[in-house]
């Protein structure tokens, strides 16, 4: 039986976990409402209120240590804010039962990060493309782990502006905050170095996240006595995972998003088929 302080409890290291990955920690948390009975839809407009706090909570130490790039974020919100309200809008409609199989199927996309595990992590400049270069779009950061200041110069602004509008899309539809999708098209798309994707996926995800908790609020879908907790709960986590990702080796933090990207979908997965 979930209480307040159990999902207090549970909330904590979803929201760590999140906000080392990029996920955010709606993401993880779905799946574990649904497993214990909360039904689909109620599960993910409480998800939607959680990764507003668990985006607070990790960016304000991400942008405090210079890693996230607020500028590049400003950009591409422009798109997820969008895609989220029109997402939001497509859950209150259609039948629970193919929400377990979008939020799977779209999971899956997670794994085109492989393609690039392999590449330089640290990109030199290069030459831009127009709107990239007219935008303004670069920066640099301090990696503890190596030790070293890490220059990079942001790549197909156009292309990846059409990739997180679909990334809003999908946060807005399944709650989740997108941010595997979100961390996939910064990486191998507009080029940014792994811990620059996944600090700027979780500033981004907190405004695509208001942005379909506006939908929610007034579908009547938004349980006001989990979200308290959860939020609680995430944040906290979220605090914790921003103080030490820059301590973590950008390999342990390929294998930990594989692995929870993994139980997500087989979660939601059996949880659809179950359903049929």
């Amino acid at each position: 039986m979930l209480n307040m302080i159990s999902l207090l409890f549970i909330s904590i290291p979803v929201g760590f976990l999140g906000s080392l990955t990029g996920l955010g920690g709606a993401s993880i948390l779905i799946p574990l409402l649904v497993l214990l009975g909360i039904p689909v839809k109620e599960a993910i407009a409480c998800g939607m209120v959680t990764i507003i706090a668990t985006s607070s909570g990790s960016a304000s130490s991400y942008v405090r240590e210079k890693i996230a790039n607020v500028k590049m974020a400003m950009y591409l919100e422009m798109f997820t804010t969008v895609g989220a309200i029109v997402g939001a809008t497509i859950t209150t409609l259609i039948s629970p039962v193919y929400l377990y199989f979008f939020f799977a199927g779209f999971l899956t996309t997670s794994f085109f990060k492989g393609k690039e595990a392999n590449r330089d992590p640290f990109p030199w400049q290069q030459n831009q493309d127009k709107v990239s270069r007219w935008l303004d779009l670069h920066g640099s950061y301090f990696d503890e782990s190596d030790q070293k200041i890490i220059s990079y110069w942001v790549q197909n602004a156009l292309l990846g502006g059409g990739g997180m509008l679909v990334a809003g899309l999908a946060a807005g539809m399944l709650g989740i905050g997108a941010g595997a999708f979100k961390v996939t098209v910064q990486e191998n798309i507009l080029k940014l170095p792994p811990k620059v994707s996944s600090t700027t996926s979780n500033f981004i995800i907190g405004m695509t996240a208001l942005a379909g908790t506006s939908v929610y609020l007034y579908s009547g879908l938004l349980n006001v006595t989990m979200m308290g907790p959860m939020a609680v709960g995430t944040t906290i986590g979220a605090l914790i995972g921003g103080r030490v990702l820059n301590k973590i080796s950008h390999r342990a933090l390929r294998i930990l998003f594989f692995v929870i990207v993994t139980f997500l979908i087989v979660q939601m997965i059996y949880k659809g088929v179950m359903s049929i």
